[in-house]
């Protein structure tokens, strides 16, 4: 069976003009012609324009496209081959739109109908964050960011104040807060170092992420990122990633309560061997169990660390005067 110009264009939804278009530059040349100098497609023919459909949806330009389907890749088999890689990828983008799509209106069912400037302000900022994550990464950040949204605006501004008075970030109240900004961090994403490592970099990046949804803006972020390299770097001494990736959170008011019933006793002279000095050093030494997960020997490695690392050890959850007071008496190797 062979078609004439127009039934071709009628089936493929493309004009004569621009079939005849094809003929001239020799890209889909009909096999025959008939007495009256009409052209003539074969079945060959229509699936020589189906490759040409294909790549020019693909991006190719024509003067490309004849080269192609002239050599191997022209052959039907890679031709359709490679327009269903083609659909594959476009399924994938589409999926992953989706995905994004879904995480703007859960966000949106659980406040109020946004303005104009709020959709486009989500949009961007999705595509941002697409620049980084996919979206089932997003939607683990996300889904996990109330495990710490009230503690964080408290430690933003515990930050705040140290940067106004100008505290440098080796200092132990700055190194103090790196440690609790670590934490929270590291509770936020289950330890996940890449996903942590990939925010930080857009946080660096990216301007337009900095300072939303609660979180930090960019000279603040810059500046705890500064005090928390200092404290990676002595951590890195000690510990590989594997073993940081095991740290536990624990939240710090315990800490806190530790530290403060530490400083009551020692206040009423309590000895450091006394029974009620005894049962908070266990109940230090628990948060301590809880932080490592019960690793012994990530637990021996974690006070090793703190004895030998100064800057570790000014950013302690407990003071060095409660450290050392909750220690006498306990061989430094034993534990």
């Amino acid at each position: 069976m062979q078609l004439k110009v127009g039934e071709l264009a009628r089936s493929t939804g493309l004009t004569v003009r621009t079939l005849h278009h094809y003929d001239e530059i020799g890209l889909l040349k009909p096999s025959e012609r008939s007495e009256a100098g009409y052209r003539l497609y074969s079945q060959q023919d229509v699936a020589r324009l189906h490759g040409i459909q294909a790549l020019r949806h693909l991006g190719l330009p024509l003067n490309e496209i004849g080269a192609l389907l002239d050599g191997e890749a022209g052959a039907p088999e890679k031709i359709l081959e490679q327009q269903m890689n083609a659909l594959e990828r476009e399924i994938a983008q589409a999926t992953e739109l989706r995905a994004r799509l879904a995480l703007i209106r859960d966000g949106l069912v659980q406040g109020t109908q946004p303005a104009l400037g709020d959709w486009l302000q989500a949009l961007s900022l999705m595509a941002t964050y697409g620049k980084y994550f996919s979206a089932a990464e997003l939607k683990i950040i996300f889904n996990g960011w109330h495990k710490i949204e009230r503690e964080w605006p408290e430690l933003m501004a515990q930050v705040r104040t140290l940067m106004d008075s100008g505290a440098a970030i080796d200092s132990p109240a700055v190194q103090a807060l790196a440690r609790q900004w670590m934490s929270l961090v590291h509770h936020w994403m289950d330890g996940d170092f890449d996903l942590m490592f990939r925010w930080a970099e857009m946080y660096r990046s990216e301007p337009s992420a900095q300072g939303r949804g609660g979180g930090p803006p960019g000279d603040m972020n810059a500046y705890m990122q500064a005090a928390i390299e200092l404290r990676m770097q002595a951590m890195k001494r000690h510990f590989d990633l594997a073993e940081l990736r095991r740290l536990r959170y624990v939240p710090e008011p315990e800490w806190r309560a530790v530290d403060a019933a530490a400083l009551k006793l020692m206040r009423e002279g309590e000895p450091a061997d006394g029974p009620r000095a005894k049962a908070l050093r266990a109940q230090w030494f628990g948060l301590l169990g809880r932080l490592v997960d019960g690793d012994r020997a990530l637990f021996d490695k974690l006070l090793a660390a703190n004895r030998s690392e100064p800057l570790l050890r000014a950013g302690s959850p407990v003071s060095t005067e409660v450290r050392d007071y909750l220690t006498v008496g306990l061989d430094p190797n034993a534990t």
